[in-house]
């Protein structure tokens, strides 16, 4: 995109204000192409084909992540094709929103299916008996059980540790600990084991 367009669709002088055009090439997110003057975009991904896009899921997958559907479309708008068709390649995994069906993220299938290492569809005839079957209700399977000598397991009660019960009844009373007053800076001063008397009163 031309500096002038920019400055028009943004409304801002970025095409005469010599500071602002300099801050505006210095983030991180411009692209200045000086051959043609022309700025762009910086994406997360330079993604441009099908085999890039596969190469990018691959890196972000060894390193622990996804890829994000969002992010990959805009820096390519046929990504989501690309995604799909990979999909059924069976080289990527892909998850989806369970309101809509969207897809979310892409993730690189590192184990490719076969009839040796498995990973193929399950075929329809076997999908159709699992998902045929019945579980049967909780007094039918006591009585299957019973039938056979067994017992359905229990879950185990918690072990309490000794002294985490709290014993019964009233709390005793906080125990008064004695302590001894001593003044020894009024020794051979003041008495202190008789009564305090003041001057001018006599003792009875």
């Amino acid at each position: 995109m031309r500096l002038q367009d920019l400055a028009i669709i943004t409304n801002t002088p970025v095409d005469t204000d010599k500071t602002l055009l300099e801050k505006f090439k210095g983030h991180d997110r411009v692209i200045h192409d000086p051959k043609t003057d022309l700025y762009s975009y910086r994406h997360d991904y330079n993604v441009r084909s099908k085999a890039a896009l596969l190469t990018t899921i691959q890196r972000q997958t060894r390193n622990g992540s996804g890829l994000s559907i969002r992010v990959v479309k805009e820096s390519w708008k046929e990504a989501p094709q690309a995604i799909e068709e990979l999909e059924k390649e069976g080289e990527v995994y892909v998850t989806r929103t369970l309101k809509d069906g969207q897809m979310r993220m892409v993730f690189w299938n590192e184990v490719k299916p076969t009839e040796e290492q498995g990973g193929m569809p399950v075929e329809k005839e076997f999908h159709d008996l699992w998902h045929g079957l019945e579980v049967p209700n909780d007094v039918d399977l006591l009585k299957a059980l019973a039938s056979e000598g067994l017992q359905a397991t229990a879950a185990a009660a918690p072990v309490l540790k000794a002294g985490a019960q709290k014993k019964k009844g009233k709390k005793a009373a906080p125990r008064q600990r004695q302590v001894r007053i001593t003044n020894t800076h009024l020794k051979g001063v003041v008495d202190l084991s008789r009564d305090y008397v003041a001057p001018g009163t006599s003792t009875k």
